[in-house]
This record gives structure tokens, C-alpha cells and sequence, in this order.
């Protein structure tokens, strides 16, 4: 098998109230332990708004035990998925402050600092929900600050965008950028709860793709078990054998029973696997 296939981290923990995606403060070490066991690849990091100055990528301490559980389960990250950037964006039209972008200019350098460091060579920015690319203006702004953060970070570091644009209009967006390090991070649950056509996206796309979440929506509702919602797996896996995809995948399912969430995760692997082998990708 040519790709990986990873996980979102906190999938292998309990929510509790917290969510279906949050940073597992009390298990992120145990889940790479566990991740071993089921035959994972790879964990996504989580870097989140919510205590993010106790996220084992925000001190020396914590990069270095983020290299010494990752020897010792040979789990990988490729990824971090910076979804402070949700909680925090600065470029909504009713929110622009130059505080606001000092502060995630800061972070944001900080946590590729951390990546350097564990050689990690993705970051992930959700550009849906609060985040979400609303006018021309906030593209602007957004743009003309990722062009800045892009010159700063390691040259070895892609930055992988998640937006809820057309086909169309994504392409044409990270065309403006005209940058090799600026891509997609295609969702097929938030594609398809929008309603928009995953091989049409992903031959749209082609190369501009650098990761992807496995996800299934119901149209326009909520995120439930692969296969049981709007996304055609069928139509998604075609475009991706006609592009050569040559990245991962990453679960990013519904959760399940709380409780069964190894059985919930073997359950995914084995859906994404099957997709694999018969587009022979």
C-alpha cells in the first residue's frame, strides 16, 4: 500500500462533553501506544485555542516528548491541523485588529518553530465555520498574511488550506498565491455536506492537494459513519486514481459509541483500505 493512513488525534479518546475534536491533554501519549496496536500510520496533531500553552508543541519540554513517544511507537506526524485558527480569525471583516494578528502571527511562529524541530511537514489551516472566506476582502487579508508566514517557515513545510469554496473558486484562490508550499487539505465529509461533487473537487484540485480528511456528512446536516451519508466514496476515490494521488488519509470520521472508539477506528481503516485497493492507489 502506497499511502498512509493516520488519524485526527483525540479520535482514540473519550469526548466527554468535549466534542467530536479536541487535544486529548490526558491521553495524546496513550493514543500513540494504541495507534501501534491497531496498525495506524500516523497521528494529525491537534493544535487548538483551548489551553493551547499546555499543547506538548508549545514548549521545549513538550517537543522533546513528542520525539521520544514517537520513537518508541514509530507512530508518525506528518501534520498538525492549527485549528486555533478557527477560534481565532483575524480577518473577518467585524474582527480585523492588529492585536488579533500580532498574537496569531506570534503563535503560528512558535508551532512551525516546534515542526522544525520534529520535522513535521504539513500545517493545516481550517478555513470553514468561523474561519470561513466570507468576500474578496477577507481573501486579501488572508492572503497577503499567509505570503508573509510562508516566507517565514522552514522551506521543507507545505501549507495545506480547508475551505468550504467551489471547485472552482479554491483553484483560482491558491493560484493567486502562486506559491509550491501552498495547497489543499480536502475534506470529503465537508465537501459533500455542502453538496459539492468529490470527483469534480479532486480533479479540480489535482496536484494543489497535499492531504485528506476521510469524513461523511449527511447534506447540509451532520457528520456521521462512512458510508451512510452524502459522500460517494466511489466518485472520490475514481478522481484520486485519475490524479495519482501520492499523499495520506486521515480519519476524521463520526465517532461512534463512546467507549468503542479502537473498534470505531479498525472499523475506518478497513472502509478506507477497501477504497485503496480497488482504485489501485
Amino acid at each position: 500500500m502506497k499511502h498512509q493512513i493516520g488519524m485526527m488525534q483525540g479520535r482514540l479518546t473519550q469526548p466527554k462533553g468535549r466534542g467530536i475534536q479536541f487535544f486529548p491533554f490526558e491521553n495524546w501519549e496513550e493514543e500513540f501506544r494504541i495507534a501501534r496496536k491497531l496498525g495506524l500510520n500516523e497521528i494529525e496533531f491537534i493544535f487548538d485555542f483551548e489551553d493551547y500553552k499546555q499543547n506538548p508543541l508549545w514548549t521545549i519540554d513538550g517537543v522533546n516528548r513528542i520525539k521520544e513517544i514517537r520513537t518508541e511507537t514509530g507512530i508518525q506526524i506528518n501534520a498538525v491541523c492549527f485549528d486555533y485558527f478557527m477560534r481565532r480569525a483575524f480577518f473577518k471583516e467585524d474582527v480585523q485588529q492588529v492585536k488579533r494578528i500580532e498574537e496569531n502571527t506570534q503563535i503560528i511562529k512558535t508551532i512551525l518553530e516546534s515542526m522544525k524541530q520534529l520535522q513535521i511537514k504539513l500545517l493545516e489551516i481550517p478555513l470553514v465555520d468561523d474561519s470561513s472566506l466570507k468576500s474578496d476582502k477577507e481573501k486579501a487579508a488572508f492572503r497577503e498574511w499567509l505570503l508573509k508566514i510562508i516566507d517565514y517557515a522552514d522551506e521543507t513545510i507545505n501549507i495545506a488550506l480547508e475551505t468550504d469554496l467551489s471547485p472552482k473558486d479554491f483553484k483560482e484562490y491558491l493560484n493567486l498565491f502562486n506559491h509550491p508550499r501552498v495547497g489543499a487539505n480536502y475534506d470529503s465529509g465537508n465537501s459533500s455536506g455542502i453538496g459539492y461533487d468529490l470527483y469534480e473537487e479532486v480533479t479540480t484540485l489535482g496536484d494543489y492537494i497535499f492531504n485528506i480528511h476521510i469524513k461523511d456528512r449527511i447534506y447540509q446536516g451532520t457528520t456521521v459513519s462512512l458510508g451512510t451519508g452524502s459522500a460517494d466514496f466511489d466518485r472520490l476515490f475514481k478522481g484520486l486514481s485519475e490524479i495519482k494521488y501520492k499523499h495520506n488519509f486521515i480519519l476524521q470520521a463520526a465517532r461512534g459509541v463512546e467507549g468503542e472508539e479502537q473498534d470505531n477506528i479498525v472499523a475506518q481503516m478497513e472502509f478506507v483500505s477497501q477504497y485503496i485497493k480497488k482504485y489501485n492507489i
